[in-house]
Parts: structure tokens; C-alpha cells; sequence
């Protein structure tokens, strides 16, 4: 399997929700599952069913949060010397040439992608785009209303 790349950040949060999952989800639902059991006939048990579908979903982001992890390549940007290039983990203020307005993302992986507060995934058309561009460079975005450009305003490793 390919390395999946991820901000310190990332890891942290998939690091707590892995132990959450072990020490307080997985031993909630064992206790509900056994609770189930002891009303009797399990065929007519919506306890028991609901219980069972939650362990199946908590065991499954178990699984998926370890393998993840397992195959993690942790950057931190603020370790990286600073090249004024846009990489992975840096944050980055583009111009919007048509509607003159600025935005500020932060390239970080799939799973910590959150456009709501400026973080946007590696594999995000913009973030491509963004690839190893400098500030004053001007991009081109292919988007499903056509394409937008932007100026590569600031780049920061922070």
C-alpha cells in the first residue's frame, strides 16, 4: 500500500479517536450487547441488533484508523526548510483574479480535510494545482463551472 500522507495534527486526532474506540466505545458496546443477551430471545431483540450494528461500524473505523496509521508518512511542515515552494502542510492565500478576493488553505490529507475552516485535501483539484508553485505564480483550477484563476499570494510553513 502507498504511504498516506498526514500533518502531525491528523495523526493526533486519529491516534485519540483509535483510543476511544478501544477504551470507552468497544467496552460501552460489549456491555450492551451482553445486556441484550440477557432478555432472551435474540431473533426479536432490537437491542441486541442495534448494539451488534454498532460494534460492527465501531470494529470496522478500528480497522480502517489502524491501517491508516500503519501506513502513515507524518510530515511536519515546520521541520521542512522553508523553499517558498508550495508543499504539503504549507499554508497557502490565493487571489481570485475574477472576483478579486482572497482565500487561505491549508494542504493537509484526506482525512483532516475540512474546507469549512481552510483545510483542503492533498488530492483536492486546488491543491494540485497549488503543487509546488511560489508566491506571485499564477494557477489555473479546472472546476465543474469552468475554470477559476488564482495568484499564489503568500506561502507558509507554519
Amino acid at each position: 500500500m502507498t504511504r498516506i500522507p498526514m500533518t502531525l495534527e491528523g495523526e493526533k486526532a486519529l491516534q485519540e479517536e483509535l483510543l476511544r474506540l478501544k477504551t470507552v466505545d468497544r467496552p460501552r458496546i460489549i456491555k450492551a450487547i451482553a445486556e441484550a443477551r440477557e432478555h432472551g430471545d435474540l431473533k426479536e431483540n432490537a437491542e441486541y441488533h442495534a448494539a451488534r450494528e454498532q460494534q460492527g461500524f465501531a470494529e470496522g473505523r478500528i480497522s480502517e484508523i489502524e491501517g491508516k496509521l500503519s501506513h502513515a508518512q507524518v510530515i511536519d511542515i515546520k521541520s521542512l526548510p522553508n523553499s517558498g515552494k508550495v508543499i504539503f502542510g504549507t499554508t497557502v492565500t490565493l487571489y481570485n483574479t475574477e472576483t478579486e478576493q482572497t482565500v487561505t488553505y491549508r494542504i493537509v490529507g484526506e482525512d483532516e480535510a475540512n474546507v469549512q475552516i481552510g483545510k483542503i485535501s492533498v488530492t483536492s483539484p486546488i491543491a494540485r494545482a497549488m503543487m509546488g508553485k511560489e508566491e506571485g505564480d499564477a494557477i489555473v483550477v479546472k472546476t465543474p463551472k469552468g475554470d477559476t484563476e488564482y495568484e499564489v499570494e503568500k506561502v507558509e510553513y507554519r
